[in-house]
């Protein structure tokens, strides 16, 4: 589904990503895991176009690299960034049709508006209030709900349960869930490291721009090392 390959990324003349490579594939959900400041968010916008990548990104096989962010979304990706990028002065319906493409109709895709208000309760008792009075969890559901109203195939999320109560938690880990079973891709940032043991597939460890870590989540248990070097604060 996506394969990044030899990626390297800049801030100005900061180095942030020195040679990143990491693949997805169909229906699976990859965890990212690494300390702040590594590179993890920097490897999405990359990935997404609001990074100049300098290296290899494939998506379904077609390079992807260089091109402009609504043409990498126009193509099937998704992106929730970390700063629940909502619009605040419209409604919750009104930000969820947002997240449909051009020509698109609600449920046309795998998804429709009355699946998210039905996977989230207080969405739809707040579906004609402005986004602006939502809690930080309402936001951060409605930011996912908006991208998945767009159908991708592949989803990048970026830290969705910080901040959130051990309730909502749980629920962003089932709606990962739901997203896996219907057979879109996931790179799900995150820096709690029992969820992401719990639902990712596979993980990649980062440190220094770079992954020092590829494996199963058995395997990163098994490696006391690695999580004492690049994970534990």
């Amino acid at each position: 589904m996506i394969e990044v390959t030899d990626m390297h990324a800049y801030y100005g003349k900061s180095h942030i990503l020195q040679g990143v490579s990491l693949n997805v594939q169909e229906g699976e959900i990859v965890a990212l895991l690494g300390r702040n400041g590594v590179g993890r968010s920097t490897t999405c916008k990359a990935i997404m176009g609001e990074v100049t990548p300098h290296g290899s990104v494939k998506f379904k096989g077609q390079e992807i690299a260089g091109k402009k962010a609504y043409e990498v979304a126009n193509l099937g990706i998704g992106y929730v960034p970390e700063n629940r990028d909502i619009f605040p002065g419209l409604t919750t319906r009104q930000n969820l049709t947002l997240g449909l493409k051009p020509g698109q109709r609600d449920g046309a895709g795998r998804w429709s508006m009355q699946m998210m208000f039905d996977m989230f309760e207080n969405l739809d008792r707040r579906a004609d209030v402005e986004a602006s009075v939502l809690s930080g969890g309402e936001q951060q559901m409605l930011t996912m709900c908006r991208t998945l109203m767009g159908d991708p195939d592949f989803v990048m999320i970026d830290e969705p349960t910080e901040g959130l109560s051990p309730q909502m938690v749980q629920k962003v880990a089932e709606v990962l869930q739901e997203i896996a079973k219907r057979g879109i891709s996931t790179l799900l940032v995150e820096q709690k490291l029992s969820i992401a043991m719990d639902i990712a597939d596979r993980v990649y460890v980062m440190g220094h721009g770079q992954v020092v870590f590829e494996g199963t989540p058995a395997e990163l248990k098994a490696r006391e090392d690695v999580r004492k070097e690049w994970l534990e604060v």
